[in-house]
């Protein structure tokens, strides 16, 4: 029988406010445990949570991202619950009307566009930790987290492999970073996300039994939880077994997922308003306001690339990957229009792959826009060849003669060779020392024209135009 993978994802992200979303405690991460956790988060005895307007204003700007329905009024429910870490006994989330109603996240896969529909995004906060090392044996709870604003995003169940998942996630994640809502830092737990997965036999409408992979905090982690997950349901249908609804953990170490509690229904967290907190009352000129402050979204940019540069759809989603990268490229093409496919071919190339091999991001690129649009100028207007360009890039890259393109040019002795008459004067000599390959050319053998190109180049210690060589060859070869 073949089988059919169905994947719906709940990210957690944290967003970006300075204070907690029913508290003035700070959400700043690596603090001493239990040192910003106030009286509101620790849930004593007559305290009254207040809502943090930073924390609804993100929401609305996420909703406005991804084309959903801002509710009006929102409102605040309590999803009821014991943990250790969970102060109140429950926790203050949304339900029925949360802040942001459907919507849509467009990914690449496989070279094609695929869109994914969002049921819901919704408020909420999160809860403490417990923490389990350097305790003898027993177990603490840190509630620095408690009261922390989190956005959980729901998808539908309309990913259909891990790649569709990861991918999915990659664009979530660049989009909340884009609209400057959350940072992203997957490691310090401002990016989670669980999984919801389960099989069903190919060709069928209704849904397999879903067990959920919860707090999954790399990329990595999420595609090989999720294939796990899928073999494992899949080996349990084939032998006859039946599929139990729970809630799983992903062993990185084992690369297998185990049970960590039976799965709830909503029924079971006895949801019921906020009796603490008043319906929110989100206006038209509120949303229109900010709306108006929101920066130009991936897709637009990458429809505009398309339109205004002539790169293509891969080119252009390859340079939306953050908004960091957009812009650089942006700073490099406005000096360079006309060269806007050179421009993204040294980004996505050689700039990445250094940036990749060092393990940092765009931001903190040694070589900035300028330096590197001098260094395409120079490529351009014949100055120095594509390979010689490679020797300048390096030079930049490691700061030497204060980055400046044309003085590592001077120094190096990297300038190339121009000139008509004297490229002519080396061609001539070549061809006077190689009767036989000219032979070989005019016989019809091609390889023939490369070793002659070889050999001017190597005479000329490779400063020769490329181009101009192979036309003056060429015409002198065909006369």
């Amino acid at each position: 029988m073949q089988w059919e993978i169905v994947i719906g994802l709940e990210v957690h992200a944290q967003l970006s406010t300075h204070s907690k979303i029913f508290s003035g405690a700070s959400t700043a991460y690596g603090a001493p445990p239990n040192t910003q956790a106030c009286v509101i988060d620790l849930a004593l005895p007559g305290v009254l949570p207040v809502l943090n307007k930073g924390a609804v204003e993100r929401a609305i700007k996420f909703g406005l991202s991804v084309g959903a329905k801002i509710n009006s009024p929102s409102i605040f429910a309590r999803k009821n619950y014991f943990y250790p870490d969970l102060p109140k006994g429950y926790q203050i989330s949304q339900y029925e009307l949360p802040v942001v109603q459907g919507g849509t996240i467009t990914i690449q896969i496989d070279g094609a566009e695929k869109t994914i529909h969002l049921t819901r995004a919704h408020l909420e906060e999160d809860a403490g930790k417990s923490l389990h090392e350097d305790f003898h044996g027993m177990s603490g709870i840190d509630l620095n987290r408690a009261g922390t604003p989190l956005l959980e995003i729901v998808s539908e169940p309309d990913m259909r492999s891990s790649a569709e998942a990861v991918s999915y996630a990659k664009t979530l994640h660049a989009l909340v970073r884009w609209i400057g809502i959350c940072d992203g830092n997957m490691q310090e737990g401002s990016f989670r996300c669980d999984a919801n997965v389960s099989v069903r036999p190919r060709g069928t409408e209704k849904l397999g039994t879903r067990c959920e992979i919860k707090n999954l905090n790399s990329f990595r982690f999420l595609e090989k939880a999720i294939d796990y997950e899928a073999r494992r349901q899949i080996e349990i249908l084939e032998d006859g077994g039946a599929i139990r609804q729970e809630t799983r953990l992903y062993d990185a170490n084992k690369d297998e997922t185990r049970t960590m509690r039976t799965k709830e229904d909503a029924n079971d967290y006895r949801y019921f308003p906020d009796p603490d907190l008043l319906p929110v009352e989100i206006s038209a000129s509120w949303i229109e306001q900010v709306k108006s402050a929101l920066p130009e979204l991936p897709q637009a940019r990458r429809d505009r690339y398309v339109a205004e540069f002539g790169l293509s759809a891969y080119d252009a989603a390859v340079l939306t990957a953050s908004r960091e990268t957009a812009d650089y490229f942006e700073a490099v093409v406005k000096q360079l229009p006309a060269q806007a496919k050179l421009c993204a071919n040294w980004i996505m190339g050689d700039i990445n792959g250094q940036l990749n091999k060092e393990g940092i991001d765009i931001s903190a690129c040694p070589v900035n826009p300028p330096q590197l649009a001098a260094l395409l100028t120079r490529i351009g207007d014949g100055t120095i060849s594509g390979k010689a360009a490679k020797t300048v890039f390096e030079s930049l890259w490691n700061g030497e003669l204060d980055k400046n393109v044309d003085a590592i040019i001077a120094a190096k002795g990297l300038k190339q060779i121009s000139d008509d008459s004297a490229i002519e004067k080396i061609v001539d000599q070549v061809l006077a020392a190689n009767a036989q390959q000219v032979a070989d050319y005019r016989a019809g053998k091609e390889k023939a024209f490369n070793s002659l190109v070889g050999q001017i180049m190597k005479a000329t210690q490779g400063k020769a135009n490329p181009a101009q060589v192979n036309a003056i060859l060429k015409k002198k070869l065909d006369e």
